[in-house]
């Protein structure tokens, strides 16, 4: 590409010259540092210079010193006076017309115009012909009078000033032109929607950001006012620090966008109009890492607390249990003491069951997704939790139709299961419990638990989510609800807590992810290492696939363009270049075939963390099934 560039660069310049050297005047362009940017061969010819002196880079002082020595100027009797003077005019340099004879005898008009970085452009004609003509009519026309002769030859001196002038301005209009253009190329690039609202709240200005960071608003807003734009929730969220910087101050104010639930902050700053300059970004990524470490923090502090207690722990359980199991084999025992015995052991298995939570939100876990019916997932969860429910308590489950999706289902089951069980605790022997599952904007796949309890305390609402923090008395270990967050989070996902107006109700939001479609056409398999690409290709392979291969992002994207038919793309996330495979995701556009990533990396990499957020992830090694598992399958037909 860059040779590419290179050569084009050279035409470009070719083609300059050849138009320079076309025109009638001479034309020189010299740069701050007073030495020759450019000129055209009427200026060599003109002034009979040596190759050196029009040759980029050659130095004003040394073209003036040429010129007066060979007599240019007339009779110069201090030459290095004369040409310091004329370096200090240069370096001084403003817009000037003006006409003089040379040593020749020929008549010359030398027009001069600075340029925007330093340097000027002075462009000299030969006007001995129209000097001649001047001449000629005043001679020829004694009639006439010596004031319209001088009349004449005032408005000829006008318009050639005028011609300069309109020269200058156009250039100025052009610097300007391009200079607006480039900081509008730069509002457009940046990851952030910026704007200006006049006094009155409507847009005067506006990149075509505003749907990137907001999804579902206009992107066309001048003229509109900012409350309908935004949405009149978002705007009352907002209106706070909208108001004061209408007053003068600078404010910053985050809030979260209730239908696509992400995080904006924007900072407001006001102009010397009554006007305020508006900063929006999406810090949604930025918020969850705060929240997820906040909890990783105390997760850490927990482990720590923990992990040295729990060996010593399980081994007097393991004695206990063992003790209480002889002694209720003992002849002879008091006929109370088998209450005692089994409350004792009941004691231990809960102990152990204990030290098994602990451990469990101690460890990481992996992420294994696979091709899941979600509506045969919930009945299935429906089946599974019902018989735990008292007689007077019912569970109903509202779920629309569903394309097959990929999840986790041993994970998404156990935290829904949990919830489920948490909201029959919080209700005792009756009540209603309703799950709830709905598509959220093509982005979230959102899991809804209510029940028609007392709901959540302003304390459990602050504190559920810690380790540990339980309102069920020794009844509870108080990690059901954080283990639940962290297989959540895990699948980058959020887990929110609140009341209705009939009890409580936990969300649980997953990134809504459609299954590989089944299929048997062709895959575009991305892998740089030749070892792993041969194993992979026998995968696909065995699939039904036929397989091209790529060892980069770059021809990754040239093959899709020039290959409509790729149906699965299945790519490494480190590849050969700088760009990975999660470039690849965000450089796939609508109707694009569905992507598939793999790695080695750990789990709590950055790197597999972005990625996961675009595009499903095998971890390496990986058999066919497990990828076999991340397709739709096949729907039975009768033969």
């Amino acid at each position: 590409m860059d040779s590419n560039t290179d050569q084009t660069k050279s035409q470009t310049t070719t083609m300059t010259m050849a138009g320079l050297n076309l025109i009638a005047q001479a034309l020189s362009i010299y740069d701050h540092d007073l030495r020759l940017v450019v000129c055209n061969t009427p200026f060599q010819t003109m002034f009979n210079l040596p190759d050196a002196l029009v040759t980029p880079g050659a130095t004003f002082l040394d073209t003036i010193t040429h010129l007066a020595q060979r007599g240019e100027y007339g009779e110069v009797t201090d030459v290095p006076a004369f040409v310091t003077e004329r370096i200090s005019q240069a370096k001084a340099f403003k817009p000037h017309y003006m006409e003089r004879t040379r040593a020749n005898g020929r008549t010359i008009s030398v027009e001069g115009s600075p340029l925007p970085d330093g340097g000027w452009v002075t462009v000299y004609t030969d006007i001995s012909a129209a000097k001649s003509q001047e001449a000629l009519l005043r001679a020829r026309s004694d009639a006439l009078s010596d004031q319209v002769l001088a009349h004449t030859e005032a408005l000829s001196q006008t318009n050639r000033e005028r011609a300069a002038m309109i020269t200058a301005l156009e250039e100025t209009k052009r610097q300007l032109t391009a200079s607006e253009a480039r900081a509008r190329l730069t509002t457009e690039m940046m990851p952030a929607h910026i704007a200006h609202v006049d006094p009155t709240g409507h847009y005067t200005y506006s990149n075509q950001r505003l749907s990137a960071i907001i999804p579902h608003r206009p992107s066309d807003i001048l003229g509109e006012p900012i409350r309908e734009v935004l949405g009149h929730d978002n705007h009352d969220k907002i209106l706070h620090a909208l108001t004061t910087a209408y007053g003068g101050t600078s404010a910053v104010q985050e809030f979260t966008d209730a239908s696509s639930l992400r995080r904006i902050r924007t900072a407001f700053t006001p102009d010397r109009a009554g006007g305020v300059y508006i900063l929006s970004m999406d810090v949604t990524e930025e918020t969850q890492t705060r929240a997820a470490l906040q909890q990783t923090r105390r997760r850490a502090l927990a482990a720590q607390i923990t992990s040295g207690l729990a060996h010593d722990f399980s081994n007097l359980l393991t004695i206990i249990l063992g003790l209480q199991s002889r002694l209720g084999r003992l002849p002879a025992l008091p006929a109370d003491a088998a209450p005692l015995i089994e409350g004792t052991l009941n004691a231990a298995r809960r102990g152990g069951a204990l030290l098994t939570s602990i451990a469990q939100i101690s460890d990481p876990r992996s992420l294994r997704p696979t091709a899941t019916d979600v509506k045969s997932l919930m009945q299935d969860l429906v089946t599974l939790a019902e018989p735990t429910l008292p007689d007077g308590m019912t569970l109903t489950l509202q779920i629309p139709e569903l394309e097959t999706v990929l999840l986790d289902r041993g994970m998404l089951q156990d935290g829904l299961l949990n919830l489920i069980l948490n909201a029959r605790d919080a209700m005792g022997a009756r009540g209603e419990i309703t799950l709830t599952v709905r598509c959220v904007h093509d982005t979230w796949l959102e899991f809804q638990v209510s029940d028609t309890g007392a709901g959540f305390s302003p304390n459990a609402l602050t504190h559920a989510l810690d380790p540990f923090f339980t309102t069920k008395g020794a009844e509870g270990s108080g990690l059901g609800l954080p283990m639940v967050y962290d297989m959540t989070t895990l699948a980058g996902g959020d887990l929110k807590l609140g009341n209705t107006d009939n009890g409580a109700q936990v969300t649980l939001r997953l990134p809504y992810r459609a299954a590989v479609p089944a299929t048997t056409g062709l895959a575009l398999l991305v892998e740089d290492r030749d070892d792993l690409r041969a194993l992979m290709r026998d995968m696909l392979m065995d699939l039904g696939h036929s397989v091209i291969e790529a060892t980069s992002v770059d021809e990754a994207i040239a093959l899709l363009a020039d290959l409509p038919d790729i149906a699965l793309i299945l790519s490494d996330i480190q590849l050969e270049g700088e760009a990975t495979g999660t470039d690849l995701a965000l450089r796939l556009g609508e109707g694009s075939p569905p992507l598939i990533l793999m790695t080695s990396l750990p789990t709590d990499a950055p790197l597999f963390l972005t990625a996961q957020k675009h595009a499903p992830v095998l971890r390496k090694p990986f058999t066919a099934d497990d990828l076999a598992a991340l397709i739709t399958p096949q729907k039975a037909t009768n033969t």
